[in-house]
C-alpha cells in the first residue's frame, strides 16, 4: 500500500525535474476558490509526476529491458519524457482516436507512438500482451505504486500554498491521481473533503465507489478519462478509504467549462480536465465558501476539438 512517505520521497525525486504548478485564486467561480494548474505542467498534464517517479525508481535491469505502457494520451506524453530523462526505450499505444496533439507529444519526446484499438481497453490489453511477448517492462497510468505516489505530490503543493484547504476536487478516470493526492490530504487532516468528477460517459471509478452500473461512452470530450479500470488495481481499494464523493458531470457541462477557462480564466484546459470545474458551475457543488481547490489536471486538446467547443 502506498504511504505518505512514499510520496514525500516522490517529491525529493522530482525536485530538479519538475517544478511546482502554481495555484490561482478564481472569485470568479465563487469564495474561497482556487485552481491547481497541473494544465501548465511538463507535457501538459499531471501524469508527468507519477511516470517520471516510475521510471526513477525502476532497477537498472527493468529500465534495460524498455519501457511499454497503454495510455488515452496523457500519460503517454509523461512516460516519453520520462524515458527521455533515464535515457531508456519506451513504446506506448494509444487509442486510434487519440488526439493529435498527444501523439505528436510522445513522438516530440523520441518515444514510440503506436495506435491501436477503438478504445483504452483494447489498447491496454494489447499493451499488456506486447508485455508478456517481449518481456518489456509495463508502466500504469494509475496501477503502479510508484505512479500513485508522483501524483500525491500535487496535494503536498497544495497544502504548501494553501494550509486551510477544506475541499479538494480531482478529476478521476483510473484512480491514480485521486488515491495519491487523497492519501496526503487525509494524512495532514482527515477533515478535508476529497471529491471525485468524472464524466457521465467515463463512470469507471464511480460505479465501484456507488454500486452503480453506468454505461461507458468513448465518444466523450474527456477521453483523458476513458476506461475500465484493471480487477486489483491498488486505486480500488485506496480509493474507497480516501474519497468522501463521487460525481459524473454531463457532456454539456464540460463544454461549458472548457469555454470559460479559455474565454474567461484565460487556460485551455481539456475536457477530462475540466470536469471539476463543470462540477462547480453546473451546480454539483455548492459555493459554501469553503476554500476549495479544483485540479485542472491536464491542457491537452486538439485544435478542432477546441474551435468545435468555443463555437457551440
Amino acid at each position: 500500500m502506498v504511504q505518505a512517505s512514499d510520496i514525500v520521497l516522490a517529491r525529493r525525486r522530482l525536485t530538479g525535474y519538475l517544478r511546482p504548478t502554481a495555484l490561482e485564486a478564481t472569485p470568479a467561480l465563487g469564495t474561497n476558490v482556487w485552481l491547481k494548474l497541473e494544465n501548465t505542467n511538463r507535457a501538459h498534464a499531471f501524469k508527468a509526476r507519477g511516470a517520471l517517479n516510475a521510471v526513477l525508481a525502476l532497477s537498472e535491469a527493468a529500465r534495460a529491458r524498455g519501457l511499454i505502457a497503454a495510455s488515452s494520451g496523457n500519460h503517454a506524453q509523461g512516460l516519453a519524457y520520462a524515458a527521455q530523462v533515464a535515457g531508456v526505450r519506451a513504446r506506448i499505444l494509444m487509442p486510434l482516436h487519440t488526439p493529435k496533439r498527444k501523439v505528436d507529444g510522445v513522438r516530440q519526446y523520441g518515444a514510440e507512438a503506436v495506435l491501436f484499438g477503438a478504445n483504452y481497453d483494447e489498447t491496454e490489453a494489447e499493451a499488456r500482451r506486447q508485455e508478456q511477448a517481449e518481456g518489456l517492462t509495463y508502466i500504469s497510468p494509475y496501477n503502479d505504486p510508484q505512479v500513485v505516489a508522483g501524483a500525491g505530490t500535487v496535494a503536498l503543493e497544495i497544502l504548501d500554498d494553501l494550509p486551510t484547504v477544506r475541499r479538494v476536487v480531482i478529476p478521476v478516470s483510473g484512480g491514480g491521481l485521486i488515491s495519491g493526492m487523497g492519501i496526503a490530504l487525509k494524512n495532514a487532516d482527515p477533515t478535508i473533503e476529497v471529491i471525485g468528477v468524472a464524466s457521465e460517459h467515463t463512470p469507471a471509478l464511480h460505479n465501484y465507489l456507488t454500486g452503480s452500473h453506468l454505461p461507458q461512452n468513448f465518444d466523450t470530450l474527456a477521453e483523458a478519462l476513458s476506461g475500465d479500470i484493471e480487477a486489483g488495481s491498488i486505486t480500488l481499494d485506496i480509493s474507497r478509504r480516501v474519497v468522501d464523493r463521487s460525481l459524473l458531470v454531463s457532456e454539456a457541462a464540460i463544454a461549458a467549462a472548457m469555454r470559460w477557462l479559455a474565454l474567461e480564466a484565460g487556460w485551455i484546459v481539456e475536457g477530462g480536465g475540466a470536469v471539476g470545474v463543470a462540477a462547480l458551475q453546473s451546480g454539483l457543488l455548492s459555493d459554501d465558501s469553503k476554500p476549495t481547490v479544483i485540479v485542472l489536471s491536464g491542457g491537452n486538446v486538439d485544435a478542432d476539438t477546441l474551435r468545435r467547443v468555443l463555437t457551440t
